[in-house]
């Protein structure tokens, strides 16, 4: 891909067919959803759809790097616990 077809892309005067899409977005380490619609934040709310987790996933985010880890830990705990119970059942 030439540095002339991206400011193409980046202008709006053209736009990648999806299998260039797929490669960029590979390439960047993103999604094709990013690339399409903007900002993490934005594809989040799209996809989570409980608003009140959604507002407390934000908080998190402000929190220090230390809580930040202990929530994680708190989360990933449940989670666990969660499926060791369902191969119990």
């Amino acid at each position: 891909m030439t540095y002339v077809q991206i400011g193409r892309y980046e202008t709006g005067k053209s736009s990648p067919s999806a299998d260039v899409l797929q490669k960029l977005a590979a390439a960047l380490d993103t999604t094709t959803d990013f690339l399409m619609n903007g900002s993490n934040d934005e594809v989040v709310s799209a996809q989570l759809t409980d608003k009140e987790l959604l507002t407390q996933f934000r908080e998190v985010e402000k929190l220090d790097q230390k809580d930040k880890h202990l929530v994680k830990t708190f989360i990933d705990a449940f989670i666990t616990k969660r499926k060791i119970q369902k191969l119990a059942v």
